[in-house]
């Protein structure tokens, strides 16, 4: 079960993760990835026992992006792989049974190679993109998404990401897309993640279930 709306925490220090997951599970969201790209590695572990404290209360799900191992340690409740992360079928082996595993594709190729190595759910994207993002991806659109999605007809759940705003989720929806992977536009307005919720008829009663 892995639910429609997810928050990717980004923040540049170990304060403003813990202070943004705190707002961001008072605020109701199922699911948050922790993003640890900025945080001094002697600091990690630290964090990610203080996070799934604040997560566990409040029964959110918590992903860890990119380091299995510490996933394993705290007992997350899976892990979030980038394309220069470790192999999803490495990964498998090592986790909990329960654990589940979620990773990027930014191609219908991407897409088709993470299906077959079994994922739990794809984060697929960069919906838009931004002058400041890697200039070597392409942003899909919608009509990225359809394109994709009409073809791979798949049970895995597939997860938009990339400067989506509550603006875009009806249009997205549309496409065969069926969650999203969500930071700036929550950050800037935890009280969105209502909005979010409502939009992709998502709550605690309504998830995507992942057929294996």
């Amino acid at each position: 079960m892995i639910p429609k709306l997810h928050f990717v925490s980004k923040a540049k220090t170990v304060a403003l993760h813990v202070e943004n997951i705190q707002k961001a599970c008072s605020s109701g969201i199922e699911a948050v990835q922790l993003d640890m790209e900025h945080i001094l590695k002697r600091d990690k572990l630290k964090l990610a026992q203080d996070v799934i404290k604040i997560t566990s209360h409040f029964q959110t799900r918590l992903f860890i992006k990119a380091d299995y191992k510490l996933a394993i340690e705290i007992k997350a409740d899976g892990v979030y792989l980038d394309q220069n992360d470790a192999s999803p079928t490495l990964v498998r082996k090592h986790l909990f049974a329960w654990q589940s595993i979620g990773a990027t594709a930014y191609t219908l190729e991407d897409c088709q190679e993470l299906i077959a190595k079994e994922v739990d759910y794809i984060g697929l994207g960069p919906f838009k993109i931004s002058e400041s993002d890697n200039n070597q991806l392409v942003a899909l659109g919608y009509n990225g998404y359809t394109a994709i999605t009409d073809i791979l007809e798949t049970e895995t759940p597939i997860l938009g990401f990339g400067k989506v705003t509550t603006n875009d989720v009806k249009g997205i929806l549309e496409t065969g897309v069926s969650g999203l992977l969500v930071s700036e536009a929550i950050r800037s307005d935890f009280s969105s993640i209502k909005e979010f919720h409502k939009l992709l008829n998502a709550g605690s009663s309504m998830e995507m279930q992942h057929k294996f």
